[in-house]
């Protein structure tokens, strides 16, 4: 790679980030109501059901992007990440619709993330590898805040890119990539056919476990206890905060892959620090 200062490499990595934010926001809307019409699809193909030929959902790449209320196609100068919609104050320019809070903020996110990774892993082919783990985890977060859905579209690419960088020893070796993988997602399974029998109900989906074993395929079968107990605890202490605000009904499931992905992410980032720190606090170090 050229010979850069490290701050210019952060910058770049923001830059990048603000522009693959946007495109995350693509695959963030327009998966999942794509994946929704090809299931509806199979399902009647499948069950010999008579269905009217629609048109599908926009794909991801392909088609271009426009307004969601007056569909007007957007111009270049429309799409620039983050810029736009602080110099649109948030509102279409065609009908003034108001526009989602959602595209600035994934594009920030992505943003800040991607030059965290380089300023952690430097300008380097691992810091690659650790900018495609974070983007698939925002995808993912975003995704399944909005449709308490994660795709295997996404989760399995994950997981199987864990695997196999495992082979040239970039994050962990192979027997710990495969051992993460397999114990993270049988111990979600485990806990979900548990609070199934003695609950009766379904605590959480499958797309859980296969994020957690893609976890542990990139950080190995150590990462995942600190990883779990984390993201209950985020998860506890959000969603304590939105039932007391009266933001989320108790009785409405909250989707708990973000949780994982930000315990994941933070662990990824920052593992090695805080277990220092932990064995530091209880005397172990």
């Amino acid at each position: 790679m050229p010979d850069l200062p490290l701050t210019a490499w952060i910058v770049i990595a923001g830059v990048l980030g603000l522009l693959v934010g946007s495109f995350l926001n693509v695959v963030i809307l327009r998966l999942p109501e794509r994946l929704d019409a090809l299931w509806r699809q199979e399902a009647h193909d499948v069950l010999g059901l008579e269905h009217a030929q629609q048109t599908l959902p926009p794909g991801i790449v392909r088609e271009s992007s426009h307004c969601p209320h007056c569909k007007h196609p957007l111009a270049a100068y429309d799409n620039i990440p983050l810029f736009s919609w602080l110099w649109l104050k948030g509102r279409c320019r065609y009908c003034q619709a108001p526009i989602s809070i959602q595209y600035p903020l994934v594009e920030l996110l992505t943003a800040i993330l991607s030059a965290i990774v380089v300023w952690k892993l430097g300008p380097t082919w691992v810091a690659l590898a650790g900018l495609f783990f974070t983007w698939s985890l925002v995808a993912l977060s975003g995704i399944d805040l909005r449709t308490q859905l994660l795709p295997d579209q996404i989760t399995l690419p994950l997981l199987w890119a864990g695997l196999l960088l495992s082979l040239g020893h970039l994050f962990v070796e192979p027997k710990s990539a495969i051992l993460g993988a397999a114990i993270g997602y049988l111990s979600l399974w485990s806990v979900y056919w548990l609070f199934k029998l003695l609950t009766g109900k379904e605590g959480m989906g499958f797309g859980d476990f296969k994020l957690l074993a893609a976890l542990g395929a990139w950080m190995g079968p150590v990462a995942l206890l600190p990883v779990i107990l984390l993201s209950s605890f985020i998860g506890a202490l959000i969603g304590g905060a939105m039932i007391a605000l009266r933001k989320h009904a108790r009785e409405v499931p909250m989707p708990f892959g973000p949780f994982i992905a930000m315990a994941g992410w933070v662990w990824f980032i920052a593992g090695d620090y805080l277990l220092h720190a932990y064995l530091g606090l209880t005397g172990m170090g």
